[in-house]
């Protein structure tokens, strides 16, 4: 199967040359030229494995330069126990009668960043190879929080790679900060950007386009990629926990292999809930995705009126992984359903970059408003519904999770939609524990480890393992730069 580029259709590449370049030279992202459909049987199927196989059987279906026994292997190294504490990986964990949390948060760094970035890496080098590349690869990431400690700790001392990342010095809590500054590994590194995940993000995607240093690096034996879900290596396995959410619903006779069911998905970036969509359009029975977000709700408007406008205030939130304006994934999005119109994207993109904003198609927009709902959370909302959810279920959630309860009770409240819907819950409570412990009541003037151990106190729960682990690691990374500065961090960590 090959690839193509979102503003030029006619660039087309492999799979595995998809996966090795990340983003397309000519700024756009890669998608498959078709999407593989379910066939009938294949839910029932697909129920009976663990979740490795099913991770295998759906990536085959996109990745044909791969052979089976290469993405097995990779599948076992990437969700096996030594990374996961979850039997299921990505268990479905129940809340009430129509309502279950599909919990992503049971890797190394306890978000569902880890459900692809423990693939990516592994995916990558085989691309290297079959591609046959002779430079190494130097992996380019802007966080807002989840993507950077699971990138560092999936790539790290990965052979031929090193990985650099950057994340907005105030953006971050205080454990995210935490697991990225005492990242162990030869290969890594970090900075902090002054300014929001959008100025790290803007920085990094001006270093992929700068033409001169890309021949500089090309001549010192490197080229760069990305591990954010730009990347189509990324996207693709979250595409395989939808699928599995669903086969763990049928096998419970929770639902009956063919009902339609609901997902909400907090997002900020756009790249989780479209993996939804890539799910629901390869024929998984999905009937709404709802994208839940917090105040800085620029996809909320987006879906709700067709634009897109980035002019407005950023605000710093508790839930920082959505803490971001220009959403880099809804181009894949508007690129299938514009029906493929490659200028059309190139237009939108240019009118994003140059004036922050564009207005969709009609046709666009009501392929939009068929599929998607959405809705929003202020800070006291989500505290509000922290304390709710643990008060009634003694369930605790993060602070993103939470932003998509919220939104889903406000929507089912508005539309009386009561089907059966899968929360995508995106995190640790314990990445968040000053917030969380603000939300129940409880003093959290508190730093780092001490937050942890007063979360398990109140609670009665217990922090993951890779969280309590960090208190007794060195911070190795203090840099701090302006965005026009990333560029000579990039330089001065690859010479």
């Amino acid at each position: 199967m090959l690839y193509q580029s979102t503003r030029n259709k006619n660039l087309a590449v492999p799979a595995a040359g998809a996966i090795a370049q990340g983003l397309s030279r000519d700024g756009g992202l890669f998608v498959p030229v078709s999407l593989p459909a379910l066939r009938p049987g294949d839910i029932e199927t697909l129920a009976k494995k663990p979740y490795i196989e099913r991770a295998v059987s759906i990536m085959k279906l996109f990745l044909e330069d791969f052979t089976e026994e290469e993405l097995r292997a990779f599948a076992r190294a990437a969700y096996g126990p030594e990374s996961f504490n979850h039997a299921d990986v990505a268990p479905v964990a129940p809340l009430d009668g129509n309502t279950a949390f599909l919990e992503l948060w049971h890797g190394p760094t306890c978000a569902f960043k880890d459900m692809a970035l423990q693939m990516l890496p592994h995916l990558l080098s085989a691309s290297l190879t079959k591609t046959a590349e002779q430079k190494d690869v130097c992996i380019l990431v802007a966080t807002s929080g989840d993507t950077g400690s699971a990138a560092l700790e999936g790539f790290r001392d990965v052979k031929r790679t090193k990985i650099m990342v950057f994340y907005p010095e105030d953006g971050v809590s205080d454990i995210q900060k935490l697991q990225m500054t005492t990242q162990e590994g030869g290969n890594v590194g970090v900075c902090a950007v002054a300014g929001n995940f959008d100025d790290a993000q803007s920085g990094v995607k001006a270093i992929f386009s700068d033409e001169g240093l890309r021949e500089t690096l090309n001549k010192a034996g490197w080229f760069l990629s990305s591990a954010n879900s730009i990347n189509w290596g990324r996207l693709l396995p979250q595409i395989v926990y939808y699928i599995s959410a669903y086969c763990d619903l049928v096998n419970r006779g929770t639902v009956k292999n063919g009902d339609k069911i609901n997902f909400c998905v907090p997002t900020g970036n756009f790249g989780n809930i479209l993996a939804g969509w890539y799910a629901k359009r390869m024929g998984l029975p999905i009937d709404k995705l709802i994208c839940a977000s917090n105040c800085n709700n620029v996809l909320t408007d987006f879906i709700a009126t067709g634009t897109y406008d980035k002019n407005r205030d950023f605000t710093t939130t508790i839930s920082p992984s959505m803490d971001i304006l220009i959403s880099s994934n809804l181009e894949r999005l508007l690129f299938e359903l514009s029906g493929r119109d490659d200028g059309l994207i190139a237009g939108y993109m240019k009118a994003l970059a140059e004036t922050g904003r564009y207005t969709v198609s009609k046709t666009i927009f009501d392929g939009v408003a068929a599929e998607f709902r959405s809705g929003w959370s202020t800070d006291s909302e989500t505290k509000k519904t922290i304390r709710q959810v643990f008060g009634k279920h003694r369930y605790l959630l993060d602070t993103h999770t939470a932003v998509a309860v919220n939104v889903l009770d406000k929507y089912r409240e508005a539309s009386g939609d009561t089907r059966f819907t899968v929360v995508v819950s995106t995190a640790s409570p314990y990445k968040f524990c000053d917030s969380v412990l603000d939300a129940l009541g409880e003093d959290s003037r508190l730093d780092g480890m001490a937050l942890i151990e007063r979360l398990e106190k109140v609670t009665g729960t217990t922090a993951p393992a890779p969280l309590k682990a960090l208190g007794g690691k060195t911070v190795r990374f203090r840099d701090c730069v302006e965005k026009d500065a990333m560029t000579g961090v990039v330089t001065r960590f690859l010479s």
